[in-house]
């Protein structure tokens, strides 16, 4: 199975998807805004971004900052960090990913991102690629909170 494009029923595996993230210290409306504050070490650029009243807004922002000096070189790392954190602190979110199973994850765009996405049949798609990763650690997580949980069962029982 294939899912291609974060919209409708997959709206949640967007960026622009509105959910808290945190990160540090600061608390944010999407991993859109955590994304974009990321490129920059001044908590004044990181606030402006915050307070972004939507993820399209806080992109913009994020496009308008001085970013880290190393920012095209750490930025899928730093991808991999805000949507690893989106779906860990976010249960239900983490339940609806591992819900998609084993599908491929496509981040299917109009807006020319061959980047992070794929548009027009062209792209690298890291961004379906890191949620699928993601995906891959939730179910190592979920596994062993499974495990766990019938050993202490069973601990219970024993001494019953």
């Amino acid at each position: 199975m294939t899912i291609e494009g974060f919209f409708g029923k997959y709206r949640f595996l967007s960026n622009f998807y509105l959910c808290t993230v945190k990160i540090g210290d600061l608390t944010y409306r999407s991993s859109e805004h955590a994304f974009h504050a990321m490129k920059t070490n001044s908590k004044k650029d990181k606030l402006y971004i915050r307070s972004a009243p939507t993820p399209f807004i806080a992109k913009k922002r994020g496009n308008t900052i001085k970013c880290k000096s190393n920012w095209k070189s750490i930025r899928v790392d730093m991808m991999y960090k805000v949507v690893e954190a989106k779906f860990i602190q976010n249960r239900f979110l983490s339940l609806k990913l591992l819900a998609t199973g084993d599908a491929l994850l496509i981040e299917r765009n109009t807006y020319n991102d061959t980047f992070w996405g794929v548009c027009r049949g062209k792209g690298e798609n890291w961004l379906g690629e890191i949620l699928m990763e993601v995906r891959l650690k939730l179910r190592v997580i979920e596994e062993n909170l499974k495990r766990r949980k019938r050993e202490i069962e069973t601990n219970s029982l024993q001494r019953i």
